[in-house]
């Protein structure tokens, strides 16, 4: 896997708040770079709402799906089940410990009213653009461009 300079920010991102948002556009790697995250560092479990069975838990009971797995956590395409934005509040709000979920969804998600109010101040958002070509030849991003 081609290393993204998001990796070890988002790790850092984890560090300090309960909540990582990660968007972007569609095919721009969100899910294969969450999938990367999970490691000794941070030990997360990875649910995806692609799988029918898993996104018919969250939409029939998204409090009881939040509550009933356990953090650090990985919910990949968050977008289609949105009322589990609510419910990972209520469960932030009781504990803030960093680290607790990291979600992926598409770039619309952040025009959800329930990310802007609901997680306000609990999260950090970043968005995961194409490759670049630093990311392709494995090289640091360029810290000073004038």
């Amino acid at each position: 896997m081609i290393r993204r300079h998001l990796y070890e920010i988002i790790l850092e991102s984890l560090q300090d708040f309960p909540v990582v948002l990660l968007t972007g556009a569609r095919q721009v790697g969100k899910s294969t770079l969450a999938q990367a995250l999970p490691s000794e560092r941070w030990p997360a479990a990875y649910l995806t709402l692609d799988d029918r069975a898993i996104l018919d838990a969250a939409l029939r009971a998204p409090d009881g799906f939040v509550t009933g797995t356990p953090p650090p956590v990985i919910i990949d395409e968050v977008q289609r089940a949105p009322d589990l934005l609510r419910a990972i509040k209520r469960v932030v709000d009781r504990d803030p410990k960093p680290g607790q979920y990291l979600l992926t969804g598409s770039a619309n998600l952040m025009t959800l009213k329930t990310v802007s109010e609901s997680l306000a101040g609990r999260v950090a958002l970043h968005e995961l653009h194409p490759f670049s070509w630093t990311e392709w030849a494995g090289r640091e991003p360029p810290q000073n461009i004038l």
